[in-house]
This record gives C-alpha cells, structure tokens and sequence, in this order.
C-alpha cells in the first residue's frame, strides 16, 4: 500500500486512477491539485482526492506514488514544478496519449529523479471529460502500456505493473517508439478521420438536414469526434510523423476504392469490401482477448 498519491491533474482519468487506488485500498491518502482551483474543490467535494494542494509541488511533497493526468504539451513544464518534491522512493507515472515527447519531458523536467518515472498509457476514457464522469471501475479488464527506457529503475516498473494491476488493468511493456507508432494506427488517426468528417459534413449547405437523418451507424462512427479539443490538439501534433503516415495509407487506401466505384468494378468493389468485413470480424479488443486468456 501506497502512503499518499500525488495526483496532478484532477479530471477524467486523474480522479478515476485515484478513486481505483481507493476502491482497493492501495493508498491511504491522495493530495490532488489542478490548474484550476475550483476543479481541484470539486474533486475534494466529491471525495476523489482528500487534500487540495494549492501548487503542484505540494501536491506531491511527501507522496510516494505521483501520478501526472495533465495535456501532454504540459508534461515538461509539470515535470520541471514537482522535481524538487520528488524522493528517491517515489513512483511518478503518467497517462498520456503520446510517449515519446512525454519521455523527453520527464528527461528535461526531473532531470536527476528521471529514473523514478514509468511511462504510462492507460487505453481507457470516455467522450465526456472532467472530474464528475470520473469512477473507480474505468480501468478495470483494459489494457494499461508501460514504456519504461533503459535508465528507468526496473523496481519501479515492477511497482507499477503491481499497481495498475491491482486496480484490474492488464499490463503491457513495449518501447516508447512501438507504442508511438502503433497508437498513430489505431488511435490518433480514427480521431482525426472523425474530426475530419464532421466538420466536412457540417460545412456542407445541407449538414444540419444530414445530421437530422442519421442513425445507429452515425452515432458508432463519429463518437469519438466529440473527444476534448485541447488533449487531441496536443497529442496530434506531438505524435503528427507516425499520424501523418498513418494518413497517406489511409489516404491511398480511400483513393483505391474510390477508383473502382469511378470504374464501375462491382467485383473489385466487393472484394476490397469483404477484405475490410473480413478484418474487422476476426478482430478482438485486447482486453476481451486477456480475459478470454484468463478464463482458459
């Protein structure tokens, strides 16, 4: 069990990790701060954190677990505020989107207390952001990424793995570029093809009649445009190499089936179709695999 969690940042993800921690007793106390007072009131109010701490600093002072839940274009300049709060036995993690601009942050901010920082990616969230759509179970049976590099202490990756296991998550390890690279395919680039859509549909002279018709199909497909503008706005350009890859294969990919409703080619239309149909239903979402894993 942890003494005290310094939680930065006390929104969505911040406020669960903390109320997870408190669900199964791993940590006695949680000292909260957020860039905005009232946020950090609301989350003591509402008994996700214990203790408001006026500066980022206080927060984590005399913590032994500290968790960073801010933007990633924050992340250096939250490092640099807290290092001088940070002990030799604390356990500093985050959960950004991006990891290879996090891991530079965590390098230049904590500079002598770098070694202490496991990277994190929890792949868990809602559309609705902010500390009131916080709950303990947001975690539970999804996948958590740990990118720790060579200098990280391999005691404290152990202690991580421990902690976002004991909250129910299932723990992967992989390289910071990996994980870059893989979250650029199946993460940022849906998000920008669904910010995409619905501004090129609302722009048209008909978009709000459009908008009115849609069903089911809509509501699965553009979800996630309605992600916060801020997060996305940083993790988009922090990882823009990787998306932008990611965006000339869908690109080319769009152009393929375009070209063959140009020409008219039903069999060919079919087949890339079934292509996709086929891919798409043999898939299964990681954590339903471990848990399938789990019962076997």
């Amino acid at each position: 069990m942890f003494e005290q969690l310094g939680l930065i940042g006390c929104g969505l993800m911040g406020g669960s990790f903390a109320l997870a921690l408190k669900r199964a007793k791993l940590v006695k106390r949680v000292v909260g701060y957020s860039k905005s007072p009232s946020t950090t009131e609301r989350a003591r109010q509402l008994g996700v954190i214990d203790v408001a701490a006026p500066s980022a600093l206080l927060a984590v002072s005399g913590a032994d677990i500290v968790l960073l839940a801010v933007p990633v274009a924050a992340s250096e300049a939250t490092f640099k505020a807290i290092r001088h709060g940070i002990s030799s036995e604390t356990l500093v993690m985050d959960v950004g989107s991006t990891k290879g601009d996090v891991i530079e942050a965590a390098r230049n901010g904590l500079q002598r207390q770098f070694a202490n920082f496991v990277p994190a990616h929890p792949i868990a969230g809602k559309e609705l952001s902010g500390i009131e759509h916080a709950e303990a179970s947001l975690f539970a049976g999804r996948q958590v990424v740990l990118t720790p590099v060579k200098t990280t202490l391999r005691s404290n990756v152990q202690r991580a793995t421990q902690v976002w296991s004991g909250i129910g998550a299932n723990v992967v390890t992989m390289t910071h570029e990996e994980h870059d690279g893989a979250f650029a395919a199946v993460s940022h680039l849906p998000h920008l093809l669904a910010f995409a859509y619905i501004n090129g549909l609302a722009a048209q002279p008909q978009g709000e009649r459009f908008l009115s018709l849609a069903g089911p199909g809509f509501r699965d497909f553009s979800r996630i445009a309605a992600s916060d503008p801020v997060m996305w706005r940083d993790v988009l350009l922090a990882n823009r190499e990787h998306v932008l890859e990611q965006s000339r294969a869908f690109r080319k990919a769009l152009d393929d089936l375009e070209a063959l409703m140009a020409a008219n080619d039903l069999q060919g239309l079919e087949l890339s179709i079934a292509a996709a149909s086929k891919t798409r239903a043999a898939w299964k979402p990681a954590a339903d695999s471990a848990s399938q894993q789990q019962d076997n």
